[in-house]
């Protein structure tokens, strides 16, 4: 058996085995070819395991929705409400290619999500709004008349 790590009587660690100082043509080919060109599925907010995460506020009139989702553009989601459920969804492909002199590189990706939400009888999902920006989509859900809260009052006794 070789003896690939050295102990000198200092305690200092040195590495013997000659050919850790060569690259490996193996590692090479791997950094020329896995760098460059993101794609879709390398995407730092979607993966098979991950969903975009999310925020929900309630104040006296609405709820707001946050959901943080880098990276998109608006026109990149679609947002439906059908028998009181709210879905968001995306679809992303990406293909990319490469030609140089002597080689061609392609790649191609597919990603997509989708949160489901059943929206309270207090929301107005007529009402309802979204916005994207900086990276987070926003979806406004204005309460019924009827569900808003009211101010507390004093009952003048008769």
């Amino acid at each position: 058996m070789s003896n690939l790590v050295h102990v000198p009587k200092n305690g200092s660690l040195a590495n013997t085995n000659s050919k850790a100082n060569f690259t490996n043509l193996s590692s090479l080919l791997d950094d020329l070819f896995n760098r460059d060109l993101p794609s879709v599925s390398t995407s730092n907010f979607i993966s098979k395991d991950s969903l975009p995460k999310v925020n929900i506020k309630e104040a006296a009139d609405k709820f707001v929705l946050e959901m943080a989702v880098p990276g998109l553009k608006k026109s990149d989601f679609k947002i439906d409400i059908d028998h009181k459920v709210l879905a968001i969804f995306t679809e992303l492909k990406e293909e990319k290619e490469e030609e140089k002199e002597n080689y061609t590189r392609r790649e191609f990706g597919f990603s997509s999500f989708k949160r489901t939400f059943t929206l309270p009888d207090s929301v107005d999902d007529e009402k309802i709004n979204a916005t994207y920006k900086d990276g987070i989509l926003s979806i406004l859900l204005p309460k019924r008349e009827e569900a808003k809260q009211k101010p507390a009052r004093s009952v003048k006794i008769l």
